[in-house]
């Protein structure tokens, strides 16, 4: 069955409103808080919900700190493999995906002083 224009701009209409609605919807989280991003920060997705789409806002001293991406493994180690996308701008703006992320600063023992955190957009 072939569908006349009126259909397809319907759809196009309805796409646009959907993705209007859920944008619309996102949340900006301001990691650390008033702290910013800073060592034991591990424990500040806690008690918080994530939903894809929604924006996480990394504010620091990039002479002191970056924000790398890395996955579980990295995460756990304390370590960034090859390709790890690095922020340092020292207000660096992500966007969440579906699923798991995770973040950590690379500077010498950060990491380990807890300057990383694991969230689930979900």
């Amino acid at each position: 069955m072939v569908q006349g224009r009126g259909s397809s701009a319907t759809m196009l209409l309805f796409c646009a409103l959907v993705l209007c609605s859920v944008m619309a919807h996102a949340t900006t989280f301001q990691v650390g808080d008033a702290a910013g991003w800073t060592f034991n920060t591990v424990n500040w997705p806690d008690g918080k919900t994530f939903k894809p789409g929604d924006t996480l806002v990394f504010s620091y001293s990039p002479a002191a700190h970056n924000v790398v991406k890395v996955d579980e493994a990295g995460y756990n180690s304390c370590t960034a493999s090859e390709g790890s996308k690095t922020y340092q701008s020292g207000n660096d703006t992500i966007k969440l995906c579906p699923g798991k992320s995770f973040f950590i600063c690379t500077f010498p023992g950060h990491c380990q002083g807890g300057m990383k955190i694991a969230v689930n957009a979900a």
